[in-house]
Formats: structure tokens, C-alpha cells, sequence
């Protein structure tokens, strides 16, 4: 099959890509408008294989898009490009709209206009799989409730409304034009190629520093913890097997505060890069003013996948974190490149 990605480039996108050529015969087209935490360097092992392809594409270019999409000639549709930190989007919601809302729209648009010159059985077999977040589901304070597919959506920020709003234009050209769509919500990714700005490669990479590991509010926040390489293949299952208007939740089993999350990488670089003054990383921590709008916890019921499609997380929090410490210890080049200058850890959406 021909499978076009979009945000192929980013961190889940390069994961998925990177599964799809080295475990499958299938050939993609990665498109990517390459923003700050879109980066080739991590897909630099497939470069030169054949069923691989890049084009520096931004999706709300409608016509750059035809024209992918009359060369490529796809089968399948992997939707991941995105703006997608919560705190930019608190600064500079803008992109946000433009990108998750009018770029999902056109990306629909061009690709509903391929399907219909289909011949029925490509018509058949074509699928356009929406990736999403569990943030549309918005907080579960309070509760001991899980998200499911049928949770209704109450979003926080910024970020987490467009990606509402992109996840109900896409249910609606399923509704309305019959278009063959697959939407999943996933729980919060961590794993290799992270860009620092998110929580665990930022706390891994500012104590190795021996700068201060900033926690919001008391980190009591919970978030489920997915690994980014179990993410991408849930995301193959679902647009090779998953049912069409179908929605699947796809999470870690691995609730966990925040500060526990950063406590546990603390205690994983104590024994393997001890600090040259012998002290515990823990001694970091700091504790800033909370984020606004800051959710307490989100937290998935991945049944449904399991059941429907046999899919479950090959990765616990313990063994994934380690892996996560020890690829950014084996690769502080590749950190120090990414940033470019323009990002220096610093706090964000204030």
C-alpha cells in the first residue's frame, strides 16, 4: 500500500514512519511543513530506502496537497501534523486555529475530491485515520472515571479545542459525505525524538544540565504514559484493521503524578550518570506557578482496542522511562541540534 503521513516529521509522525519501513512492505510519503519540532534527523536511517519519501509540504496548501496526492497516489491517510504543546498554545493560540482546525479542513477537502475519482474498489479500501488526543476530553478531577470513546468533550486550552474541532470536521465529512474516516485519542507519548519541550526530555535533559527541574502547581497533576514506539504500532493496527467511524482510545496503562514521573527519571540518572558533586538529581526539583487552565488528570480505557483489535502496550512506565533516559544520554548531539538556537528550555504559555 501507498501510505501518505502527515507530520511525519515530528515526534509520533517519525515513529510511525519509521515502524511502517522497517516492518511492513509498504511505501510512504512523508509530508511535513518542518516547524520547530519537525526534524528529518529522525528519520535519517530511512533516507535511502526506496519506499520512503519526503516533501516539505505545509497542509493548508491545497494545491501542494493535490498535487502529493496525483503523484502518490495513496491508499491510506495517517493525519498527525499538528501544533501540539499545550503552553505555546496559551501563548499564541493562532497557529493553533490555523493549523489543527483550517489545516485538517483543506487536508479533508483534498483528500474526499482523490477518493471520489476512485474506482470502487479503491474506494473500498481507502481509509483517512485522524490521530488525536485525550485532551479533548478534558479533566477527570474528582473522579476515578476513565475516557472513553463515548466521554463527552469538554476541552481546557487552546490546543486541545482545535484538536476538538479538527476530530468534529472530520466525524462530519464521515456523516455527511459518506467519507471513510478512523479518528484515535491517544494518552500522553514519551520515548525517543521527543522534543524538549514537553515534560520528560525537558527534565532529562535540564539535569543533566544541573539547571532546576520545574514542576507545576504540586505535581499532583496524572497523566497516562504511553510509549511512542506502542503508540505507532496501535496506530497501524487501527488504519489496516480498525473499523470505519470508528473511534479507538489508545493508552499506556501507566497513571502516574507528574512528580513522580520526574522523581523516577531523578532516580534512573543517580545510577547511571551520577552528578560530579555526588548529590541526587531530586535536589532540582522546583516548584513554579501552576499552568492556567491546568487539567488534574486524563486517563484512557483502552478496552475497546483491545478487544476489537488486540492491542495492548508492550511497554510499562518503568521499562519505557528507562529506555527514554538512556536513548538521551546516547544522543545528546541530536538534543542540541533540534534546538537550533530558537528554544532553550525556557518556560512557556505563562
Amino acid at each position: 500500500m501507498n501510505i501518505l503521513i502527515t507530520g511525519g516529521a515530528g515526534f509520533i509522525g517519525s515513529a510511525v514512519v519509521r515502524h511502517i519501513i522497517n516492518n511492513t512492505s509498504n511505501t510512504v510519503l512523508n509530508i511535513d511543513k518542518l516547524t520547530y519540532a519537525g526534524n528529518l534527523e529522525s528519520l535519517k536511517e530511512l533516507e535511502q530506502d526506496s519506499r520512503y519519501q519526503f516533501k516539505k509540504i505545509d497542509i493548508c496548501d491545497a494545491d501542494a496537497l493535490k498535487q502529493a496526492f496525483l503523484e502518490f497516489q495513496p491508499n491510506l491517510i495517517m493525519h498527525l501534523a499538528a501544533e501540539s504543546h499545550v503552553d505555546r498554545s496559551i501563548d499564541g493560540p493562532a497557529e493553533f486555529i490555523t493549523t489543527n482546525i483550517v489545516g485538517t479542513y483543506t487536508l479533508l477537502e483534498v483528500a474526499r475530491q482523490y477518493w471520489l475519482g476512485l474506482n470502487d474498489e479503491e474506494k473500498n479500501n481507502f481509509r483517512f485515520h485522524h490521530i488525536s488526543t485525550d485532551e479533548v476530553y478534558g479533566d477527570l478531577e474528582g473522579t476515578t472515571d476513565l475516557f472513553t470513546e463515548s466521554t463527552a468533550y469538554a476541552p481546557s486550552s487552546p490546543y486541545s479545542a482545535s484538536k476538538a474541532s479538527s476530530d468534529h470536521l472530520v466525524r462530519a465529512w464521515h456523516r455527511t459525505y459518506d467519507f471513510p474516516i478512523i479518528i484515535t485519542n491517544c494518552s500522553n507519548n514519551y520515548g525517543p525524538y521527543h522534543f524538549p519541550e514537553k515534560l520528560i526530555p525537558l527534565v532529562i535533559l535540564n539535569a543533566l544540565d544541573g539547571k532546576a527541574l520545574p514542576i507545576y502547581g504540586t505535581g499532583n497533576q496524572i497523566r497516562d504514559w504511553l510509549y511512542v514506539e506502542d503508540h505507532a504500532r496501535a496506530l497501524y493496527k487501527v488504519v489496516t484493521e480498525g473499523e470505519i467511524g470508528e473511534t479507538y482510545n489508545i493508552g499506556g496503562h501507566n497513571e502516574k503524578q507528574n512528580i513522580d514521573v520526574v522523581r523516577t527519571i531523578c532516580k534512573i540518572l543517580d545510577e547511571i550518570k551520577p552528578q560530579d558533586n555526588a548529590m541526587p538529581y531530586e535536589n532540582l526539583i522546583t516548584f513554579v506557578k501552576d499552568r492556567p487552565g491546568h487539567d488534574l488528570r486524563y486517563a484512557i480505557d483502552a478496552s475497546k482496542i483491545k478487544q476489537d483489535l488486540d492491542w495492548t502496550p508492550d511497554e510499562t512506565f518503568e521499562t519505557g522511562i528507562r529506555k527514554t533516559v538512556e536513548w538521551y544520554l546516547d544522543n545528546l548531539d541530536w538534543c542540541h541540534r533540534v534546538q537550533d538556537g530558537s528554544y532553550q528550555r525556557e518556560r512557556l504559555g505563562a
